[in-house]
């Protein structure tokens, strides 16, 4: 290998065209998801702990679908803020074909016919407890009475016109049962993104004001989103949702786990995604705030970290933003 002075790496730095040039890894709006939140309320509900992130009306939320083509973001993921008198302990609101999830579908297909459209599937927006799931008397999450509904819940957001079903739930063996019924009702090209690899993590706040469940968790979810410690059990809980027909796997959170994307990747050679959570877009946000950083740089830093990992695409409050900020 050639020794400085003949070999000096600065030489391919020294001007843009040629950092443009040598660039390793390129990231573009068609490696971004919006997750936009959906509300039975009035045209727009700014969030107070997700600075500028709103909920919006399904009308609303459509025009940002059209948004999002235009920049061109090719999926959005949707979350619902299901109304207080619709929840239950069972969470039955999930199940009604003409809930708020599936209305906002439908009203972005009819907008924007070409866009995908991501669906959480779990229990924690249509719940009085806050959990992803059916729990026992003793508040024990229940596994296979939840992955019933779950399924269920995915049938139905594919029927009305879902692209990608996305459990987020963490439940064993529900991506099998969910890919068995999609396949037994004609929606062979639905694909499936599993929340794989989901920790039970600190940053989640802002996303439970978003879906209206942080004041109803009673406990924590620690008995089934996995342990911060934990990296080897990750690769586990990714072969087994590979396994049961999974077309695409995500990490949750996503800038404290870079470590488990890459592993992942390097084991598994299949899709990942990573989801940068709410916590981590309210850290930019409020460092940006306090002058600690400039926030266009920290958001296009941070996701091309993601990209850089090994991930195919990401989950980001931050698209609009990059999007743009790539396009200009």
């Amino acid at each position: 290998m050639s020794q400085y002075p003949a070999l000096r790496l600065r030489r391919t730095r020294a001007a843009a065209w040629s950092r443009r040039m040598h660039a390793e890894t390129v990231l573009t709006p068609a490696d971004l998801i919006w997750p936009l939140f959906v509300t039975e309320g009035g045209e727009e509900e700014p969030i107070a702990s997700l600075p500028g992130v709103s909920r919006w009306s399904i009308k609303a939320v459509a025009e940002r679908a059209k948004e999002a083509a235009a920049l061109g973001i090719p999926c959005v993921a949707l979350f619902p803020n299901t109304p207080a008198g619709l929840r239950s302990d069972d969470g039955r609101e999930a199940l009604n074909p003409d809930n708020l999830m599936c209305r906002a579908i439908r009203a972005i297909k009819d907008a924007v016919p070409d866009l995908g459209v991501l669906t959480d599937v779990a229990l924690d927006p249509y719940t009085s407890h806050g959990h992803d799931g059916i729990v026992d008397a003793a508040g024990y999450v229940l596994n296979d009475e939840t992955s019933a509904v779950l399924t269920d819940q995915a049938l139905i957001q594919a029927e009305a016109g879902a692209d990608i079903v996305a459990p987020s739930d963490m439940m064993d063996g529900r991506v099998g049962l969910i890919r068995a019924a999609l396949e037994a009702n004609g929606h062979v090209n639905v694909q499936i993104m599993a929340y794989a690899a989901k920790y039970a993590s600190a940053f989640y706040g802002p996303f439970r004001d978003a879906v209206g469940s942080r004041g109803l968790l009673k406990g924590d979810k620690k008995t089934y989103q996995m342990d911060p410690a934990n990296a080897e059990e990750a690769l586990r809980e990714v072969a087994l949702d590979i396994a049961e027909g999974a077309d695409s796997v995500m990490v949750k959170p996503g800038l404290p786990y870079l470590d488990i994307i890459v592993r992942v990747k390097n084991a598994f050679e299949v899709p990942v995604f990573a989801y940068q959570v709410s916590g981590e877009y309210a850290m930019i946000e409020a460092a940006a705030a306090a002058g600690a950083g400039d926030r266009e740089a920290l958001a296009m830093e941070t996701l091309m970290a993601f990209k850089r990992a090994g991930c195919s695409g990401v989950l980001t409050y931050h698209a609009p933003l990059a999007a743009r900020l790539m396009g200009a």
